[in-house]
């Protein structure tokens, strides 16, 4: 299994969180001694979160869709172990069809096989099969009025609810346009109340090929092959990104051969700036770092332009070649390079996440955006193996965090009699912190002390040398 973290807070090289934050108490932490592991802890815990699910609609996605489905379970299990058990839900999913319309166009200016002349899904919220199970088109699970209770939206197990949600066959566009699917559904009036103002937002992007969103359906659905080549979704990839070496530009990029250093096209004639949905999703929330995004796709390399046949056809021609592939449903797998899509994620520094769809079982890849949830909301559990006991850490608490004005407080170890409050120590929780190794979990005793609203615990503690 392949699997790409980018989240802060797993372990880092003492001399690297040194170097980064020459006034933090950490140089109280002796660094040969090992590595360190980093928690950033949200005192006061924000539980809402709206989760969008991208799930790609086109003709190659049946197997992977089913995969999806059969393993969402682990993705809500590792949910339930966050502070105060699972938080408060909104989950919706949008198709990455929006048939033959354009992000500048109001209408459809465009048609091909399977992309209707119409606006496709328009990024509406789909329930799939779930029929009479949802009330409503997005899943809502919050805490009810009493401890423990739950207000929900729909009838049955949140995970077969989902599981009827993102059943959405494999009919759809072959010229995905995943981004501006995003976009549509989060643009106000779109998709009411599913986009709540003080909830984190998160958005899962499952696809086996990369973003072609286009400006217009007149020009990237052009059936004449003289300007933009054969009707195939190469034409995305060809004017939509760029390569340092072996695709300098769109005749570049039609030559057969191994290309590298990837990245969108910002002066493609027919697709969007990728940069413009990632100010558009960051101007959502008034901190960006309420954000979260991730991907399961393909694998960005190898990138190879090969000559391939299309579907019932038997002329080669330059096509994208897979970058991975799988068994699945009996019968090969495959997915292709998301360049434009990673580098959306990447834009999202600490907020986001990769792991590849070309798998059997997608439990780790789940898991993983899962887990990176559940640090963004202030995931106390030590994923290392700690050294000692005694245990090596160093907590602060830390107002306007990034700031001019931010303020840091030292939080001494807590005394045997945990009479020093506020303290630290190392506990233990095994139901929550699932982690390999001791369960062990940070905890602040305050004695009843209430911080100042916005106050983050910042916590280095040295782990075992690796």
């Amino acid at each position: 299994m392949m699997l790409r973290y980018t989240l802060l807070g797993t372990a880092f090289i003492a001399t690297a969180l040194l170097a980064g934050c020459p006034d933090r108490t950490i140089s109280e932490v002796d660094p040969a001694q090992g590595r360190v592991e980093y928690k950033d802890i949200p005192v006061t815990v924000n539980r809402n979160i709206d989760i969008l699910f991208m799930v790609d609609n086109s003709n190659s996605m049946a197997d992977k869709q089913t995969n999806l489905k059969a393993n969402f379970g682990n993705f809500i299990s590792v949910l339930t172990t966050i502070q105060g058990g699972l938080p408060d839900l909104h989950i919706g999913v949008v198709s990455s069809d929006l048939g033959g319309r354009g992000a500048a166009e109001t209408v459809a200016s465009g048609q091909a096989s399977g992309c209707n002349s119409g606006g496709g899904q328009n990024g509406q919220l789909q329930i799939g099969m779930a029929g009479s199970a949802l009330m409503g088109t997005f899943i809502s699970d919050v805490q009810g009025a009493t401890q423990g209770s739950r207000v929900k939206n729909y009838t049955g197990a949140l995970a077969d609810v989902f599981a009827k949600m993102a059943s959405l066959g494999d009919q759809g566009c072959g010229f995905e346009q995943q981004l501006e699917s995003v976009k549509r559904a989060l643009m106000p009036g779109v998709n009411a109340n599913f986009l709540r103002k003080d909830a984190y937002l998160a958005i899962v992007f499952l696809t086996d090929e990369d973003d072609c969103s286009f400006l217009k359906g007149s020009d990237m659905l052009n059936p004449a092959t003289g300007t933009y080549g054969v009707l195939q979704s190469f034409r995305c990839t060809r004017f939509g990104v760029t390569c340092d070496q072996g695709g300098a530009d769109a005749s570049a990029m039609n030559q057969v051969g191994t290309k590298t250093g990837c990245h969108p096209n910002d002066a493609s004639p027919l697709l969007t700036k990728v940069n413009d949905y990632v100010t558009f999703i960051k101007g959502l929330k008034d901190d960006p770092k309420k954000i979260i995004v991730a991907g399961v796709m393909g694998t960005t390399e190898p990138f190879q332009v090969q000559l391939r046949a299309p579907p019932q056809q038997t002329t080669e021609v330059p096509a994208l070649a897979h970058s991975c592939t799988y068994q699945g449903g009996g019968t090969a797998q495959v997915a292709d390079p998301p360049t434009r899509i990673k580098f959306f994620l990447d834009q999202f520094p600490d907020r986001s996440t990769f792991t590849t769809i070309c798998q059997q079982d997608l439990t780790g890849g789940l898991q993983q955006i899962a887990q990176l949830l559940k640090t963004v909301l202030g995931d106390p559990c030590i994923t290392g193996k700690l050294k000692g006991p005694p245990y090596e850490c160093s907590v602060s608490d830390v107002t306007n965090q990034g700031l001019a004005n931010q303020t840091e407080t030292i939080i001494p170890a807590c005394n045997a009699a945990n009479s020093n409050t506020p303290c630290w120590r190392i506990d233990t929780d095994v139901a929550n912190c699932t982690a390999p190794g001791a369960h062990l979990v940070l905890k602040v005793d305050r004695g009843g002390q209430t911080p100042p609203s916005g106050t983050h615990e910042i916590a280095y503690c040295v782990t075992e040398p690796t």
